[in-house]
């Protein structure tokens, strides 16, 4: 199918939020040039990545989109990052007790399985993504500085299973363009290829700075020049 007509449903990944080095703060710095794409692929592409979105506040901004009569050719999204992350506070205060991610894995794949269907249903193309893979003790050191991190990591088993855990939900996403024959464009595949996500990662370990976010361009610039040799082929 032709596309030219593109929107982006995800979270901060592909809105493009950074860590402020001097500040330490979460600020918007998207470097991976959506006008390039439009220019190279005759494309007009909507970014309406929210930060913290889940793939059911994706179903929700869809839904109102489509209310409006608002349609596109195709509909790239990224989902997973937030569903996976748990309360560590809750944890460092209880480390024996049981304790669930926001979304678990069967909820997320119901949600995004749901929402690719709706994209389906309404003749747009699903393009889904990998997970940009974290480093564990920068996201270990982030998000429990101010906590009991002995409790945390006793609960954990090891900082390490952070990764592990995370990798769960990226695997779901392939699962799902698998089971629902849509495209996946391999971001982690992509870092993982390139081997050093220090490199890559902001302070947080889990959003690519302007170096991960030029990867994450070079993914999808490879997806579409492959898909379109094919056409041509």
């Amino acid at each position: 199918m032709k596309v030219s007509r593109v929107l982006v449903l995800g979270d901060s990944i592909l809105k493009g939020i950074q860590v402020d080095a001097s500040t330490g703060r979460y600020i918007p710095k998207n470097e991976m040039n959506l006008p390039g794409f439009e220019a190279e692929f005759g494309l007009t592409i909507d970014n309406k990545s929210r930060f913290g979105a889940t793939s059911l506040n994706g179903e929700k901004l869809l839904e109102r989109f489509l209310t409006k009569g608002e349609h596109w050719d195709a509909v790239v999204m990224d989902f997973g990052g937030n569903e996976c992350n748990y309360d560590w506070a809750a944890i460092a205060a209880d480390p024996t007790g049981e304790h669930f991610p926001l979304v678990t894995v069967p909820a997320f794949q119901a949600n995004y399985r749901r929402l690719i269907r709706t994209v389906k249903a309404h003749g747009m193309l699903p393009v889904l993504m990998t997970l940009p893979p974290l480093i564990p003790q920068r996201f270990f050191d982030w998000w429990c500085k101010d906590l009991d991190q002995a409790a945390v990591e006793r609960w954990l088993g090891g900082s390490c299973n952070i990764y592990a855990h995370q990798e769960r939900y990226s695997r779901a996403v392939e699962r799902l363009a698998w089971e629902e024959r849509v495209p996946l464009v391999d971001v982690r595949g992509a870092f993982l290829e390139h081997g050093h996500l220090d490199e890559l990662m902001c302070e947080d370990g889990t959003h690519p700075n302007s170096a991960g976010q030029a990867l994450i361009s070079g993914a999808f610039r490879d997806y579409i020049r492959r898909t379109q040799a094919r056409h041509i082929a």
